[in-house]
């Protein structure tokens, strides 16, 4: 008798089919319940919350996959007109594909998020180029499911990849200049030659403060107060100068003069020195210092070495530096000479 329950069960498509429903939501259940619960506990042991957010996004896709494998089977056995089988199937697979993307790029953003946090593990993926990489996940995995939908159709791809692939050509030519400004923004923020804020020197003659650094482009702020948007292209090919660089931001400034021959050069020292200390913007370490640097033809040059606490100051500084000691070498009789050439003239006999 049993055996001819379980031959009338098989043998009836119907209640087979809805045996298999019922089956796949057990199982589906099951793993949602418990397995999924058991690897909760898991990655709440892990110092980072990313796993957790990850398995909050696939536990309802992998629960759906379960439950619409089991409804396939189950549309299978029935006679169905193979028409209505066609377009059933397909749309669950559509959808499958479809919960898994959005899945996917969640747990790619949550991903994304974690690392920008954490810029010693990837470092051209920092807060700036979040988005960045957001719109190229959105393209891969559009791409992607659209592709298996695709196939999910029994739709021929071959020729759609074809054309893709031309289509790329043509528009990686055609954008080739942008591409170039945005890997090479990608690999500026990734080896940070400067930051915002930092007043570089361009070996295309570009000088100021960096005002912003984007993926196509970076604007430097002159001393003129003019913007200049350079592109990362142009930049990644120059030699860079950072004067905010190193183990601090200050910037030594030299002002170099003659006085002439004669003079008190312990004297001068003095004057150029107490100048500088009295700026506001000379710092007091490293501290200002006059060295004597040579013998010239009309006098003794000498250098005042300071430091300044921003590279952008370094026009305003030398310039009341210069003006306060032209103005004291006046009031102190010290002589700025000019250059001299004593002619002797000979008498023709």
């Amino acid at each position: 008798m049993k055996f001819e329950f379980l031959n009338d069960v098989i043998s009836n498509k119907p209640v087979l089919a809805l045996i298999y429903i019922l089956f796949s939501i057990v199982i589906a259940y099951i793993v949602d319940k418990i397995f999924i619960a058991s690897l909760r506990l898991l990655v709440k042991r892990s110092d980072t919350e990313i796993d957790d957010k990850i398995l909050d996004f696939i536990h309802k896709p992998i629960y759906y996959s379960i439950l619409f494998f089991g409804i396939n089977i189950a549309v299978s056995l029935l006679n169905i007109p193979s028409k209505v089988n066609f377009y059933l199937v397909g749309t669950m697979k559509s959808i499958i594909i479809v919960f898994w993307a959005i899945a996917l790029f969640k747990s790619f953003m949550i991903f994304i998020e974690w690392s920008s946090k954490k810029s010693r593990t990837i470092p051209f993926i920092q807060p700036k180029t979040i988005p960045l990489f957001e719109n190229i996940g959105k393209i891969v995995l559009f791409l992607f499911s659209i592709y298996f939908v695709m196939l999910s159709w029994n739709i021929d791809v071959t020729a759609w990849i074809a054309s893709a692939g031309i289509i790329s050509v043509v528009i990686g030519l055609a954008a080739k200049d942008t591409l170039g400004n945005l890997f090479a923004g990608i690999f500026i923020m990734a080896d940070s030659p400067y930051k915002e804020g930092d007043y570089i020197n361009l070996d295309t003659g570009e000088r100021g403060s960096v005002r912003h650094i984007g993926t196509r482009s970076t604007r430097i702020l002159t001393r003129d107060d003019i913007e200049i948007t350079i592109p990362n292209s142009v930049i990644a090919t120059s030699k860079i100068v950072n004067e905010s660089g190193g183990p601090h931001e200050k910037e030594r400034i030299r002002i170099t003069l003659d006085v002439a021959y004669g003079s008190d050069i312990e004297k001068v020292k003095d004057v150029m020195l107490n100048i500088a200390l009295q700026s506001k913007e000379v710092c007091e370490s490293p501290k200002p210092r006059v060295r004597f640097r040579k013998f010239g033809e009309s006098g003794l040059n000498l250098q005042l070495l300071c430091w300044i606490e921003r590279p952008e100051l370094r026009g305003r500084v030398i310039d009341e530096l210069s003006i306060s000691i032209y103005n004291k070498f006046n009031q102190e009789n010290i002589e700025i000479p000019f250059p001299q050439r004593t002619v002797h003239l000979k008498k023709s006999e």
